[in-house]
C-alpha cells in the first residue's frame, strides 16, 4: 500500500496578530517535493497476474506481457521474476493531500534470461485524507487512486485503475499506535478484442507502531480475490481467492517524512508470490 500523507488543505484562523505571525512562520513556504524512488523485486508463479497490494507498475508490465505473448503460450503464463524501478515525482500539497506521477521501468526473466531494462508504464495519482481523526472517535479515512498505463502504446497495452480506501484508528494522542482496515479494488482494460482481465479485490486489516526513535512498523493481512484473465476464449490466468500479507518497516523523521523504507509481501495465488520493495525518497524540498 505505497506513498505520502494526504487530504484537503487545512485552514487555521488565528486568534490575534501575534499568534498569526507565529503561524505564518511555522507554515512551510513550499510543499515537500521528492522522487519516491522504489526498487522492487518480485517472483510470480506460473499462470497468474495479480500481485497483491498496490504494485500497479508491475501489474501493468505483466498484463501487457501476457497479452503480447499469450497466443504463443501452450497452456498458461510461465513463472517469472521481475525487477522494477518506480520514479513517481511526488508533491505533498499539505499534510492531507499528495499528488504524484512518473514512469516505471522493468526487466523480466520468464525462463530464458533477463530481458533488457525498459520503461514499461507511466502513472498518475492522488492520495487524500477525506477525514482526519485528530483525537476523536472516528478514524482517519484515506483515499488513494492511481491510473497506470503500460508502455508502449500498441495492441495489448493495458490501463489499470487502482483505488484504496483505508481507515486508520490511532489509539494514542501522538498517533504512533493504531489499527488499520481497508479495501483495494483494481480494474484493468486491455487494448485487445480477444483478451479480458477481470478485477482484483483485497479486503484487509492490520496495525502499526512507531518507536520514539522514529522507526515505524506496519502490518497488513488480507484476502485477495482475482477474477482471472481470458485470451481468445481460453484461460490465461486462473481466478483465485487467497490470503496476502504485507509488512513495512520505515524510518521517519520528526515531521513524519519517510527517509527509508522496506516492504516484504507474500501473496498466495494459490502458490506464493514473493516481493521485496526498497523505498529511498530523494527530496528536493523536505519540511
Amino acid at each position: 500500500m505505497r506513498a505520502a500523507a494526504a487530504g484537503l488543505l487545512c485552514l487555521a484562523v488565528p486568534a490575534g496578530g501575534a499568534f498569526a505571525a507565529d503561524d505564518e512562520e511555522e507554515k512551510p513556504a513550499v510543499p515537500n517535493i521528492y522522487l519516491d524512488l522504489r526498487t522492487i523485486y518480485a517472483t510470480i508463479p506460473a499462470g497468474t497476474l495479480a500481485l497483491g497490494f498496490g504494485n500497479t507498475s508491475l501489474s501493468a508490465a505483466f498484463q501487457a506481457l501476457a497479452a503480447q505473448r499469450g497466443t504463443s503460450l501452450p497452456n498458461e503464463l510461465p513463472a517469472a521474476k521481475s525487477i522494477a524501478i518506480d520514479l513517481p515525482l511526488t508533491v505533498d500539497v499539505s499534510d492531507r493531500v499528495s499528488l504524484y506521477g512518473g514512469v516505471s521501468g522493468t526487466t523480466t526473466d520468464i525462463g530464458g534470461g533477463w530481458s533488457s531494462f525498459d520503461i514499461t508504464s507511466w502513472n498518475i495519482g492522488v492520495q487524500a485524507d477525506l477525514y482526519q481523526q485528530n483525537g476523536g472517535k472516528i478514524p482517519t479515512i484515506t483515499l488513494q487512486s492511481t491510473l497506470t498505463q503500460s508502455v508502449p502504446n500498441e495492441q495489448g497495452m493495458t490501463n489499470s485503475f487502482n483505488n484504496i480506501v483505508e481507515f486508520d484508528y490511532a489509539v494514542d494522542e501522538d498517533e504512533t499506535r493504531g489499527w488499520l482496515a481497508g479495501l483495494q479494488y483494481t480494474t484493468v482494460t486491455i487494448a485487445s478484442p480477444f483478451a479480458t482481465i477481470r478485477p482484483n479485490t483485497i479486503l484487509y486489516a492490520g496495525g502499526y507502531y512507531q518507536w520514539p526513535s522514529n522507526w515505524k512498523f506496519t502490518g497488513r493481512l488480507g484476502m485477495q480475490s482475482f477474477g482471472g484473465a481470458l485470451l481468445a476464449g481460453r484461460t490465461l490466468a486462473e481466478s483465485f481467492t487467497q490470503p496476502v500479507l504485507r509488512l513495512d518497516l520505515d524510518r521517519m523523521d520528526d515531521n513524519d517524512n519517510r527517509l527509508f523504507g522496506i516492504t516484504a509481501q507474500i501473496a498466495w495465488m494459490p502458490k506464493p508470490s514473493y516481493q521485496v520493495t526498497l523505498r529511498t525518497p530523494l527530496y528536493a524540498v523536505r519540511n
